[in-house]
């Protein structure tokens, strides 16, 4: 699937959205003075890396699984379950441990508002309907087959009692036998006493992706306007994402188009199959009004153009960032492919309405 020249606001969005993927995975610790200081929550960001069998002093684990399926050689697929946390009571988690079996492409972790579980693997469009708040939020993106995401000291996503969670995973056999594809999300509660503030996501990306066989190409910079909604946001963990052929990923906040101020993401030897997670220590803001810079690169060593898509032979320009205090899950859009240029970030846009019914 391409996009067209004419494309309305709600089909440029519908495309992104339909089409996100991506995974988190190691972790840089940043140390930067942000703009704007710290937040009034006054919370301190601590980093963690992935680590097998992960334990978290801080208190009960929950477990859901998404349980092995059968692939085919060559089968690629996106399918979903929905299940019940085991908490009783409502919760707040400051940290989530993802593992993938090595055929799963991206593990996607969302809190629902399903009332019934679905245990068995049913086919599911990533990001679909999800960022409607009645409906669910993701939680957390993860690539790498052992993540772990550790939230600054204080800071915790908010679990209600018998949360239900969706697991989305995108597989993909490449070998030439069958194999199983899994996945694990585990959850670790906080004490209560400490939450001081509560966490969110917000993903940002641009879809106008081309790059011709046989050569190098760049996408970008892209500006996006943080919503006015996030104007107090700290910022504490940001990953880039593309698909195989991407080579680099690097974010920025700014005041407006062409004016960066802060740079907070640029890794070296930057990996698409592991991009790291840079965690900031202290969180950093966006400037009153401004937005993100970000800009995604590809070398494209076949014979065929490159363009948006879900598949793992397209590719893609994203990155996601978890911020507090909490103000809900967002997902912005940039494109160029109508005249002028437009932005669109939902909740929030006109335009949400018409994918959210």
């Amino acid at each position: 699937m391409r996009m067209t020249d004419s494309l309305s606001f709600a089909g440029v969005l519908a495309f992104a959205l339909l089409s996100a993927c991506g995974g988190s995975s190691n972790t840089t610790q940043a140390t930067t003075s942000g703009a704007g200081g710290t937040s009034s929550a006054e919370v301190s960001s601590t980093s963690a890396g992935p680590s097998s069998g992960a334990t978290n002093p801080m208190g009960e684990a929950f477990v859901v699984t998404f349980d092995a399926v059968e692939l085919q050689p060559g089968e690629e697929d996106t399918k979903c379950v929905v299940k019940r946390l085991t908490n009783a009571a409502a919760i707040h988690v400051g940290n989530i441990h993802n593992v993938l079996s090595d055929t799963s492409h991206h593990l996607i972790v969302y809190r629902v508002a399903d009332t019934e579980e679905k245990t068995e693997p049913f086919a599911c469009q990533p990001f679909a309907d999800l960022l409607n708040p009645a409906k669910g939020t993701p939680l957390m993106i993860t690539q790498k087959h052992d993540d772990q995401l550790s939230l600054p000291k204080g800071v915790g996503f908010e679990i209600e009692a018998g949360q239900m969670i969706r697991l989305e995973m995108h597989y993909i056999n490449a070998t030439t036998s069958p194999r199983k594809a899994s996945a694990t999300s585990t959850f670790y509660a906080m004490p209560e006493a400490d939450v001081k503030a509560k966490a969110d996501l917000l993903f940002v990306g641009n879809p106008d992706v081309e790059v011709p066989p046989m050569a190098k190409a760049t996408l970008g910079p892209t500006y996006t306007p943080v919503p006015a909604s996030l104007a107090d946001a700290s910022f504490f963990g940001i990953t880039g994402h593309t698909h195989q052929f991407g080579t680099k990923v690097t974010v920025s906040t700014a005041t407006e188009k062409g004016k960066p101020t802060q740079s907070v993401y640029d890794v070296e030897n930057w990996l698409w199959g592991e991009p790291e997670t840079v965690y900031h220590d202290p969180a950093f803001k966006v400037p009153a009004g401004g937005g993100f810079e970000f800009t995604c690169a590809w070398n494209n060593t076949t014979d065929k153009s490159l363009g948006f898509g879900e598949s793992a032979n397209d590719e893609m320009c994203f990155f996601w960032t978890y911020y507090y205090p909490s103000n809900g899950a967002f997902v912005c859009v940039h494109t160029d492919r109508v005249p002028g240029g437009i932005d669109l970030c939902c909740p929030g846009h006109p335009a949400c309405s018409q994918l959210f019914k």
